[in-house]
């Protein structure tokens, strides 16, 4: 029988912590949510291999390295109501929500959305709400929003989303640029989103996030 216990443990201390997470609260999070629990039931084995793993076509769990190292820079607050985009099974929503108030987490493949609802319930969290909807459209009935977490790369970040940050808010995001992905961290002051620098890491573009191409005659 497998001890997903153990490599949880050996997850953290081999991939997480070694890459500058030093955060009490994630590095807890992240030794308490079981990981194998929210990846396909065929994906179990490499839950916890530090790489992304495929949930659907063009579809990733981040590795626990970026997801360690993004919330880390995100600060979650215990107070924070907190936009997680591209949900997937909802991993990344479950670790939060052991931080934050609360999370809205957005799906719009719909089978992955069911999914993270059911393994959510399963494991008794119910401070996440899982919405099905457009990944860029975000959720704005429950906006404004302390924190957002996007999961995935993106080319650029919808004003949709940059509209439901409140004022001071956080949003982390990976930015593909050509062949280089660049995790940043936003900062909302008066409207404006201020992005710096923080670690490179890969992930596809999710959909709805690529620059709109032109066309050349």
């Amino acid at each position: 029988m497998t001890d997903f216990a153990q490599r949880r443990t050996m997850m953290v201390d081999t991939q997480v912590r070694p890459n500058d997470v030093t955060s009490y609260p994630v590095i807890d999070a992240m030794l308490n949510v079981p990981r194998e629990q929210f990846v396909p039931d065929s994906r179990r084995d490499v839950a916890y291999t530090g790489e992304n793993i495929d949930l659907a076509p063009g579809r990733v769990l981040l590795e626990a390295r970026t997801q360690g190292k993004m919330m880390e820079v995100l600060d979650l607050q215990s107070g924070d109501l907190v936009l997680n985009i591209g949900a997937g099974y909802g991993y990344s929503a479950a670790v939060m929500a052991r931080i934050a108030e609360a999370v809205v987490a957005v799906e719009e493949d719909e089978t992955m959305a069911a999914e993270a609802q059911s393994r959510l319930a399963a494991q008794d969290v119910y401070s996440v709400v899982v919405v099905t909807g457009p990944l860029a459209e975000g959720c704005k009935s429950q906006a404004p929003y302390d924190a957002m977490l996007i999961e995935g790369a993106i080319e650029v970040l919808p004003d949709a989303l940059a509209d439901q940050l409140r004022d001071g808010g956080r949003v982390v995001a990976l930015f593909l640029e050509g062949n280089l992905g660049v995790v940043r961290i936003g900062r909302k002051i008066d409207g404006r989103i201020n992005w710096r620098f923080c670690f490179n890491a890969g992930a596809p573009v999710l959909p709805g996030f690529a620059k709109q191409r032109g066309f050349a005659l």
